[in-house]
């Protein structure tokens, strides 16, 4: 079995995790194996596909299979086979905390009975010549070995022959898909984090000659996207990509069968239909960082779009475009079902590729009374996202000095967020007795810089605050209406009218929705009626 390792024949799959076993552990491991007793069985997969796995370990590198040559990987008894591959060869193991282990430094104590411990890692207090390395032992030449002093030959001869001869448990799983033998990886180790799909598709669409290395891929997408702050994008939303790409269809169990070949050659160019849908949203929707995209599912159906559409979007396609966005992110459409709703929506974009307004079967309410009523904030809903992405959208501006507000992955965490101002501020409200839902509204957040709330605005009166403001921004009036507030008077500010601002600026964000949604017919009902999908969303907050 060792000797499969030094000829590639027995590898270990990248979804394993790391080899975490102390020198101690592996020394204790080696003593068992020495006295004979079992060491546990070992699994292997053995298949001729070729997966991403461990090149090196420590500082010896581990060779790759010949083409063609049915390979082992190790499903059970990573860190086992680790330990004894380490141990005899001697390897270095460099650790996470800086130290580095020195396989080599594993003994066989000469002098120890079958009842002691035989195999030891500290022998400072053992007499020169008593001990001898198990690399030396297993290595060693028969000059070196008849070095030491003859009462010991017997041991040497006995315990080289024990460890070669050692008969290991092993059982070999053939002829069963990658899927199969993944599923087999996670349920004997009951214990650890099952594996996710993205895992087991870094491991099966590895290929050393095309040099093509999904986690490579994805991380090298990742700092690219970091550049942009759309970073937060999960490796699930490529996965789900390629395949509705490749098949229609982007349930689990269809991305693992996705053939290794047509997954490889579709990535480049759905890497790049992916980077415009980013630039789409960033330009057309301005909408800066992924963290304010009410799913970032939303990013696939528009990547899809422009994978099959290398140009833009001509005018009538940009409207329909624009419609379905909206739609999916007021009508909490990737809340729940996501694989399936997917596929479904594939087929509206296909619709929309040929100039064709889609069907829904889900309608959206955006009346001011809606927007107020069901307007709980909290940053993690995504019909609030959306009203976020139209705030953010206006491009909002300082209400100091009109410049341009700073929005970013990093603050854009949480509904705490001193970036989300209650623009009648909560304590101001509480001392008047308002009800929460009213006052943590979404139609009461406007998006300042951070330092804005904190020290100029706190729990002062709006028409305080803002006389504030009209004396260091000329702008005032032009930095309000990019939050979608206007005459101060008109909004209720001056005098401090909640009731008036909330109608007024629900009305407001109300036409902007309106500007950017199709009207049509649905069920005889119009827009106004809530989803499943939406009340699911909202009984999830409560």
């Amino acid at each position: 079995m060792l000797i499969d390792i030094e000829r590639g024949q027995v590898k270990i799959p990248q979804f394993q995790r790391e080899f975490v076993w102390t020198i101690q552990k592996s020394a204790a491991l080696l003593d068992s194996v020495l006295k004979g007793y079992p060491v546990g069985t070992f699994i292997f997969w053995s298949t001729r596909d070729r997966l991403r796995s461990v090149r090196e370990l420590g500082d010896a590198a581990l060779p790759a299979p010949a083409a063609g040559e049915i390979v082992s990987f190790v499903l059970d008894g990573q860190q086992r086979l680790t330990s004894l591959y380490a141990a005899i060869r001697g390897i270095k193991v460099p650790r996470s905390s800086g130290h580095v282990d020195d396989f080599a430094e594993i003994y066989v104590d000469l002098e120890a009975d079958e009842d002691q411990q035989i195999v030891a890692v500290d022998v400072s207090e053992l007499p020169e010549q008593s001990y001898i390395s198990l690399k030396d032992l297993l290595k060693g030449s028969i000059s070196e070995l008849m070095a030491f002093p003859e009462q010991y030959h017997d041991k040497i001869s006995e315990y080289r022959r024990r460890i070669e001869s050692y008969d290991f448990s092993i059982i070999q799983v053939r002829d069963v898909a990658i899927d199969v033998a993944t599923e087999i990886f996670t349920r004997i180790n009951v214990g650890g984090k099952p594996l996710s799909v993205f895992e087991i598709m870094v491991a099966k669409t590895f290929d050393e000659e095309q040099d093509f290395d999904l986690s490579a891929k994805f991380d090298a997408l990742i700092e690219r996207l970091t550049t942009v702050n759309y970073e937060t994008i999960s490796d699930a939303t490529l996965l789900q990509l390629i395949s509705l790409l490749i098949s229609k269809d982007c349930k689990k169990q269809t991305i693992l069968k996705l053939p290794k070949a047509k997954f490889i050659a579709t990535w480049p160019k759905a890497i790049d239909a992916f980077e415009r849908a980013v630039e789409y949203f960033r330009q057309t929707y301005r909408i800066p960082v992924s963290k304010l995209l009410p799913y970032n599912t939303l990013l696939v159906p528009f990547a899809y779009y422009f994978f099959h559409h290398p140009d833009k979007p001509d005018l009538e396609q940009k409207k329909l475009l624009q419609d379905f966005f909206w739609r999916c992110a007021l009508g909490a459409r990737y809340s729940s079902s996501v694989e399936s709703k997917l596929a479904q929506d594939i087929k509206r974009i296909d619709r929309i590729l040929k100039g064709e307004m889609p069907d829904y079967d889900w309608g959206i309410d955006i009346s001011p009374d809606f927007l107020i009523e069901n307007g709980w904030f909290n940053a993690g809903r995504g019909s609030i996202k959306a009203i976020l992405c139209l705030y953010a959208y206006q491009q909002p501006k300082s209400f100091s000095d009109d410049a341009l507000v700073n929005i970013s992955n990093y603050w854009l965490k949480q509904a705490n967020s001193k970036n989300y101002h209650h623009f009648f501020p909560r304590a101001f409200l509480a001392k008047k007795k308002e009800e929460e839902w009213r006052i943590n509204n979404i139609v009461n957040i406007t998006i300042v810089d951070d330092y804005l709330n904190k020290r100029e605005i706190g729990a002062k009166a709006p028409s305080v605050y803002m006389k504030t403001f009209k004396k260091s921004n000329a702008n005032l009036a032009k930095s309000m209406r990019s939050h979608l507030i206007g005459d101060l008077d008109d909004f209720g500010i001056t005098g401090n009218d909640f009731d008036k601002f909330l109608g007024a600026r629900a009305a407001a964000i109300s036409a902007e929705l309106k500007k950017r949604i199709i009207e049509r017919s649905i069920d005889g009902r119009g827009q106004a009626y809530k989803t499943d999908d939406f009340e699911e969303e909202m009984a999830s907050f409560e």
